[in-house]
């Protein structure tokens, strides 16, 4: 788990949840698969906030 990844999640937080196309930015941002902003997020207990295209559960 990369500090920077983590620091991102926890800034993008909305609502104690971070938005899917909030998840798209970091990934882009910092050259990094979805799964692995996902699975962060999972470690850090923070849940993403679903959309309709169903990336993640």
């Amino acid at each position: 788990m990369s500090a920077e990844l983590e620091e991102k999640i926890t800034s993008s937080l909305v609502d104690d949840q971070l938005p899917c196309p909030g998840a798209f930015k970091i990934a882009k941002e910092l050259k990094v698969g979805l799964r692995e902003v996902g699975e962060t997020a999972d470690k850090l207990g923070i849940k993403i906030s679903s959309c309709q295209l169903g990336c993640f559960p």
